[in-house]
């Protein structure tokens, strides 16, 4: 079956985000420090677990906060430090994403078989 297409893009958005905070934060990671790389592994973790699945919202937007706080708080620093900085390196995730939050429809939670 296979990762959903919008799970994916979250995941490769998320991941590049916590790349460019890490290469600014944590001076010769390579290619994540520990935490770093451990707030990755959750978040896409996180994503698979996703009760919404193809038709995830953005985070800001869902109506479920899947994260604990301290996880929440770190991944919402990482996302204010990299968010600007993604439209001159990833100027593609960054105009998905900004759609996404922006043409938000209602989610629809995936039937559980």
């Amino acid at each position: 079956m296979g990762i959903p297409r919008a799970i994916a893009t979250e995941k490769k958005t998320v991941a590049a985000m916590v790349r460019i905070y890490c290469a600014e934060h944590h001076a010769g990671a390579d290619p994540l420090c520990a935490t770093c790389a451990a707030l990755q592994r959750y978040s896409h973790a996180r994503l698979d677990a996703c009760p919404y699945g193809a038709d995830k919202p953005t985070c800001k937007a869902c109506p479920i906060h899947c994260y604990k706080p301290a996880e929440r708080e770190a991944m919402r620093e990482v996302m204010r430090f990299a968010g600007p900085r993604m439209l001159l390196r990833h100027p593609w995730l960054s105009l998905v994403h900004l759609w996404k939050e922006r043409f938000n429809r209602e989610p629809k939670r995936r039937s559980k078989k």
